[in-house]
């Protein structure tokens, strides 16, 4: 046998390391039967450990107005930019502190076309992005219920929670058991229903003095007719104020206004005509005016009156009931007090532009919406409980039967 000179052994050796070098490579690559062994680091880049959730799915329709938002999962938000499309209106928000969800600051509309852009990080570093094009639930789909009090106010012991809502509401149980009214002073709170598109709530009573009263509104998705679902999901409270009942005497034409109790003071009024009588029963003061246009054409008057400037305007009806000033009274009258004279208002007697120190500017002063003014001894019939926020002149019983829960 020839024994290979030192040259070709030198390539020989070479060759060799080539080989196992070669064998080493296949076997990064999977190994004999090319599957990967999971032994390799790898040199591809890793993908981002963060997923980002959009509520809203991208192309959807029929969105949320208030639950839609962004949430994050394996990482944090570092830029979430909301618009309505086609305008480049941005949508303000708030970014939780950990970073982990965004949502809008308000309600959004109905009916309209949004998008959403989003960025997350990993703890690594390394970013995602997602994005949604969608359109909120349409108002022909949708219901609404605009509600008094609002929020954050202090109101008198006589007002109801009264919603009004934008669509007839067939399934009441269901829109009904959704909305929770309570009372810091533990007093039983029942809803009652006036027709298919009213619901208000009070306790048997009159609030209790200085409670707080919360409404929980948890109507989103709730179905309120064929077809139609509710959109409002948000708690709202307010406070009781002080107690202040007045009393108006028809025959006496005075009023006596009792706060807390304790006779507060007692005033002459010129309440309706023989021809134009006030409504009796109990009625709460709806709306403040500190000056407002009455034309008798608006109630069924015809050209009755129209006075362009009627100071310290307060409702008591929906129907155009109100206690007012007068500076219009005909001296040749009995003064404030002893007759009659308005055309089913109760007028307090005041001067034109309602800036001197008279009965009617001291009664708007010393008023806040939900005071009860009761009127009694008219000759005319008692104020229908759903003309105006009048609940009070149904009894109890009458009340708790108009509930459907």
């Amino acid at each position: 046998m020839t024994t290979p000179d030192i040259a070709t052994r030198r390539a020989l050796g070479v060759c060799a390391v080539l080989a196992v070098g070669a064998l080493t490579l296949t076997a990064c690559g999977g190994g004999a039967d090319g599957k990967d062994d999971g032994k390799s680091a790898g040199n591809s880049p890793k993908t981002s450990a963060a997923k980002i959730v959009i509520s809203a799915k991208n192309g959807s329709t029929g969105a949320s107005i208030n639950t839609t938002g962004v949430k994050v999962s394996g990482g944090e938000l570092t830029v979430v930019k909301m618009t309505v499309a086609g305008t480049g209106q941005d949508v303000p928000g708030t970014l939780s502190a950990d970073g982990g969800s965004w949502k809008p600051k308000e309600q959004l509309e109905r009916e309209t076309k949004y998008e959403i852009s989003a960025t997350a990080k990993d703890a690594d570093g390394r970013a995602v992005s997602d994005d949604s094009t969608f359109t909120t639930v349409s108002k022909a789909n949708s219901f609404i219920g605009t509600y008094t009090p609002d929020g954050g106010t202090t109101v008198g012991v006589g007002m109801p929670v009264s919603f009004t809502f934008d669509k007839a509401i067939s399934d009441k149980k269901a829109v009904q058991s959704h909305i929770t009214v309570s009372s810091s002073s533990g007093q039983q709170v029942v809803g009652h229903w006036f027709g298919s598109q009213r619901l208000d709530f009070r306790p048997q009573e009159y609030w209790k003095a200085g409670s707080k009263v919360t409404m929980k509104i948890d109507l989103d998705g709730v179905k309120g007719a064929n077809g139609v679902v509710g959109v409002q999901k948000k708690t709202v409270s307010f406070t009781i104020g002080r107690s202040q009942v007045s009393t108006v005497d028809v025959n006496t034409q005075t009023m006596t206004v009792v706060r807390d109790g304790r006779t507060f003071k007692s005033v002459p009024i010129s309440a309706g005509s023989a021809e134009f009588t006030t409504y009796n029963g109990q009625m709460v003061i709806s709306e403040k005016f500190p000056k407002l246009r009455m034309d008798s054409r608006t109630v069924g008057l015809d050209n009755a009156y129209d006075i362009p400037d009627v100071p310290h305007a307060m409702r008591l009806t929906q129907s155009g009931t109100f206690i007012h000033g007068n500076y219009w009274y005909n001296k040749a009258n009995p003064p404030f007090g002893q007759t009659g004279t308005s055309h089913g208002c109760v007028g307090l007697q005041d001067v034109q532009g309602g800036s001197g120190a008279t009965n009617a500017k001291w009664f708007y002063d010393n008023s806040i919406l939900g005071d009860v003014v009761i009127v009694k001894n008219s000759p005319d019939k008692t104020v229908a409980p759903d003309n105006g926020l009048n609940g009070w002149n149904m009894s109890w019983s009458q009340w708790t039967a108009g509930s459907a829960v």
